[in-house]
């Protein structure tokens, strides 16, 4: 079975369970309580990009429990649990992307551009939410099954995680939504690439983790 076919059979999961209502009802409330009309558009993007970090976290708890034991255990065994773990922490970024595309385009919508270019404000927006969701991805593949078992647990160390990555020096999504505040105030627009990297790296890292932990006690 390829990993295709397994995001999907995930997706499809998701989809059936109806649990991603509330992660995505909570960050539409944030988005529409934090994001007023004429606004500067970097300062609304950085905080539409913001809310991403628990989202994806609580996303990626859903994906990675939502499947029945004895149906992982087959899918396990046809696809390697690896593959499988891999496949349920795709599905939560990719839901956690659609979900920051839809807050970031409200956001430009009722955002003022001042003399900002737009498709530079774009692709700036675009990266601030690329960065946001992986950072998210990470805190929820370390905060969630294999590593962190109890429910209770996991939500605790979600919700810390999820701070710490809001205010945390080193965090790639502090960086990312610092630029983009701290742009609203000028005329510049920037690009944070670095915090991009630093995300893609901690995603990767946490992800790589997460996985072979979930091989190991498959």
């Amino acid at each position: 079975m390829t990993v295709t076919a397994l995001i999907r059979y995930q997706g499809a999961l998701l989809l059936r369970s109806q649990r991603w209502i509330a992660p995505l009802v909570v960050y539409a409330a944030f988005v529409a309580v934090g994001v007023r009309s004429g606004d500067p558009v970097l300062d609304a993007l950085g905080y539409a990009a913001a809310g991403l970090v628990p989202q994806t976290a609580w996303l990626v708890r859903i994906c990675v429990t939502g499947e029945p034991p004895a149906a992982r255990d087959c899918s396990a065994a046809a696809a390697g649990p690896t593959r499988v773990h891999a496949a349920a922490l795709l599905t939560a970024l990719g839901g956690s992307l659609l979900a920051g595309a839809a807050g970031a385009a409200f956001a430009m919508l009722l955002g003022d551009f001042q003399r900002q270019p737009p498709a530079e404000v774009a692709l700036a927006g675009a990266v601030g939410v690329a960065v946001c969701a992986l950072t998210g991805a990470a805190v929820g593949a370390v905060c969630s099954r294999p590593l962190v078992r109890g429910r209770g647990l996991a939500v605790l160390a979600g919700g810390v995680g999820s701070l710490l990555a809001w205010v945390a020096a080193f965090s790639p999504a502090r960086s990312a939504v610092s630029a983009l505040v701290t742009a609203a105030r000028s005329d510049t627009v920037p690009l944070p690439l670095g915090a991009l990297a630093g995300a893609l790296l901690l995603a990767g890292a946490a992800g790589a983790v997460a996985c072979l932990v979930s091989a190991r006690r498959g």
